[in-house]
């Protein structure tokens, strides 16, 4: 008696045995590689077969965002000793390991990195059957610093401004109050220059509190923050006349129970007013 659900879970291991080839085939799976930019820093980008056969007689190519020239190697042949089509950006930058071209290691090694190295990096062995590609994501970054902030008055109440610089990968900038809600801005403003971006945001309040510019740059868990103080014109106006209102009363007060007490007498005369002491 022919039954269908039989028939599909019979195929079920056959398909997922084909899945697991051609994804053993065309590519490997490998965490972002973060590295911070510093004098004399490096980075090595890993690409193995993991048959560990060797690669010695063949053809590999590393290539950036799936258009900038990285690194080749041909039998013998490489970026080193050819720098043939390889980007300006990588001459004399990049290298592989030649000794271990026999256990199938393709990996390569970049000298001083840049913020403008970070993308996604392919490592490609076209004439292999089947064809093999490794994806590799590079993240080159620059820690923020303290941010620069700032207040100025306005006819509105008081604009919060808060920069941020030279910092990579781009960060999320908010401002808070005291409370931790976040504050609504402007868009933010933000200039990029060789991977390196500048960022300010501007804020509006019109109470007075402690507020907290917050940068967070999620892709290497890093978060910075700076505080200031603001109180807006027309709550500070308003703190300063009733203070003086109040003063006002309290004098009028005291020299109102002196002269009833007689501890100040005043004298009228016509034309003029004199006022005699203790």
């Amino acid at each position: 008696m022919f039954h269908p659900q039989r028939k599909t879970m019979d195929l079920l291991p056959l398909v997922c045995l084909c899945l697991l080839t051609w994804s053993a085939g065309t590519a490997a799976d490998h965490s972002p590689v973060v590295v911070k930019v510093e004098q004399g820093s490096y980075v090595i980008l890993p690409c193995s077969l993991s048959t560990q056969q060797s690669i010695t007689f063949e053809h590999f190519e590393w290539k950036k965002d799936g258009q900038k020239d990285v690194f080749f190697y041909d039998g013998g042949k490489h970026s080193n000793n050819d720098h043939k089509g390889q980007d300006e950006q990588f001459k004399c930058r990049v290298s592989h390991f030649e000794d271990q071209l026999k256990n199938g290691n393709a990996s390569i090694k970049i000298n001083n990195t840049k913020i403008s190295d970070s993308g996604n990096y392919t490592c490609d062995f076209p004439d292999l059957q089947p064809r093999q590609t490794f994806y590799i994501k590079l993240v080159v970054f620059g820690a923020a610093a303290k941010p620069s902030v700032r207040v100025v008055k306005t006819d509105d109440g008081v604009q919060l401004q808060c920069e941020v610089e030279g910092v990579s990968p781009q960060p999320k900038v908010e401002w808070k109050d005291s409370a931790g809600n976040i504050l609504p801005a402007k868009e933010p403003q933000v200039t990029e220059r060789g991977g390196s971006y500048n960022v300010i945001l501007q804020a509006t309040v019109t109470k007075a509190d402690n507020f907290t510019c917050v940068v967070t740059q999620n892709d290497i868990n890093h978060q910075i923050s700076a505080e200031t103080v603001a109180a807006p014109l027309n709550e500070s106006t308003g703190w300063i006349v009733g203070a003086v209102f109040i003063t006002l009363i309290v004098v009028g007060v005291i020299l109102a129970v002196l002269v009833w007490k007689g501890c100040i007498k005043l004298n009228f005369k016509k034309g003029s007013c004199q006022q005699s002491t203790l």
